[in-house]
């Protein structure tokens, strides 16, 4: 993965991926998904990301608001200086505390640039992330896609996205499929898991 720009429209991006008939056939019943944007705060992303690993989309919004209450702000002022038994009492466990607090000293001493990380390469990016504790390969994609926008990030670390493309594309290798995809990867994964969602909720496989 190399450095490009995140997207403003997917009109090219859906021309592209519709040149695979199978997944034209999942665009077309999943219809039009909004166009992704960089956040502005990608400290503060990966953050709420981190806190909510493993959690219902529910628990972790809950988790996540009483971590904020308990900081005021989420920063790494404020997580350097909050102990880690007043943020176990947030809802953190004590490996997610580890991890936050990791990031928040990583952020400080300069470590991790996070204000810099948009003008860098996705491998750059993913580099930068993985030495933190709790910080693997499919939560470095996880920020690549949703965080930074990146658009040709597809996460094979990903069950629900392998399980998808096996579903799809049953007798072909994954890298010639993915191959077809670039450089618009991340939005045929939000199609992927759109499509299995609906397959899961009862609907027909393609």
């Amino acid at each position: 993965m190399s450095f490009s720009t995140p997207l403003t429209s997917h009109t090219q991006a859906t021309a592209h991926l519709s040149l695979d008939p199978v997944l034209a056939e999942v665009i077309a019943r999943v219809g039009e998904l909004p166009v992704l944007t960089p956040t502005p705060d990608p400290f503060g992303t990966l953050i709420r990301s981190v806190t909510g690993q493993q959690l219902s989309v529910k628990a972790a919004a809950s988790i996540h608001a009483r971590v904020t209450d308990t900081l005021g702000e989420v920063n790494a002022d404020t997580l350097l200086a909050t102990s880690g038994d007043t943020l176990r009492g947030a809802g953190l466990s004590w490996a997610k505390v580890r991890t936050v607090q990791a990031a928040a000293q990583a952020a400080k001493t300069g470590a991790v640039d996070f204000a810099h990380l948009a003008a860098q390469d996705d491998e750059d990016v993913i580099a930068a992330l993985l030495p933190l504790p709790g910080i693997g390969r499919w939560t470095a994609e996880m920020f690549l896609m949703f965080a930074l926008a990146r658009p040709d990030v597809f996460s094979l670390g990903d069950l629900a996205l392998r399980q998808g493309l096996a579903r799809l594309h049953p007798h072909e290798a994954p890298a010639d499929v993915l191959a077809r995809w670039s450089p618009y990867r991340t939005l045929a994964a939000r199609y992927v898991w759109a499509d299995n969602a609906r397959v899961k909720a009862g609907g027909q496989p393609v």
